[in-house]
């Protein structure tokens, strides 16, 4: 008996599904920012479209490469174990192919339609993912999302070599505010998920350490972020609108992660999960938005 083949919507819908869109999308918040930063106002719509084209093809192509080689401990995950890798669904060499033609794709579109510096770090970004995150770090030691982590702070630095042609002091800060934000955000979740992460045998830090150790991490690197963050004020050459942003959303993003540490009873992990994706969002739209008005 042979199951029957998939039509052609399900197949794209699958192939779309291993390009993890909600995340591509969170990378993208954090581009166009950057490229206003870069320009001191708007930069031209065309290529603000293409690095965002561009961008979401390479982070595309290294969510699906991720997909492809984690396949194994996805089928065991709850949270993961309909991925169509996991399920089947999608031959894994052919995710293979995908990902990679994606991630050159990417590279060359870069390169063509904003600049090689661009296309480098895109491409370095893919590179760091697979290699440095999913293939060496995710299964070996609990600090897997703070180096690996790194691989999501690059959009901004893509953004900025879009407008540029390089990389400013600037763009580094803004690359270590997503690298500090990165593991109390995902450290949240897997707080919620600890259970799946043991029975896949992934040493995320909840199992390793346990939750009061995850919870004091997730404090302090709360703490460095919001000062972080406020160095991005004088190397970007940003004003009042920035700061205060940066102080009121990065004052809440301490008073979460402290209510996690002293209350974890009464306070699920979701929450700060929840209000750091919220957190991102405006603390790099606020920087767009004091270079675009005050220049």
């Amino acid at each position: 008996m042979t199951l029957a083949r998939p039509d052609i919507a399900t197949t794209v819908r699958n192939y779309i599904s291993l390009t993890k869109p909600r995340i591509i999308s969170l990378l993208l918040i954090t581009t166009v920012p950057a490229m206003v930063v870069a320009q001191r106002g708007w930069p031209s719509t065309w290529l603000v479209l293409a690095t965002l084209v561009g961008g979401s093809l390479s982070a595309a192509g290294a969510n699906a490469i991720n997909c492809w080689y984690d396949r194994d401990i996805d089928a065991v995950m709850r949270r993961t174990q309909r991925r169509p890798l996991a399920t089947g669904e999608i031959e894994p060499a052919h995710g293979l192919i995908f990902g990679i033609t994606l991630g050159a794709v990417a590279f060359v579109f870069l390169w063509a339609t904003t600049t090689l510096a661009a296309a480098l770090l895109a491409l370095a970004a893919l590179l760091f993912y697979v290699f440095i995150y999913t293939i060496w770090l995710k299964r070996r030691t609990p600090q897997n999302i703070v180096i690996g982590g790194a691989a999501g702070a690059f959009p901004p630095m893509v953004g900025w070599a879009a407008v540029t042609g390089d990389i400013s002091i600037a763009s580094v800060v803004m690359f270590a505010i997503i690298f500090f934000w990165t593991p109390p955000h995902f450290w949240a979740l897997a707080l919620r998920l600890e259970g799946d992460y043991a029975e896949a045998g992934v040493p995320m830090l909840p199992v390793t350490n346990g939750p009061a150790y995850t919870r004091l991490q997730i404090l302090g690197y709360s703490v460095m972020l919001v000062a972080v963050s406020l160095v991005l004020g004088p190397a970007a050459h940003l004003s009042w609108i920035f700061y205060a942003s940066a102080l009121a959303t990065g004052g809440a993003f301490v008073f979460y992660a402290y209510q996690l540490f002293r209350s974890p009873e009464t306070t699920p992990p979701i929450r700060l999960y929840k209000y750091s994706l919220l957190y991102l969002a405006l603390v790099f739209t606020s920087m767009g938005v004091d270079a675009a008005i005050l220049g």
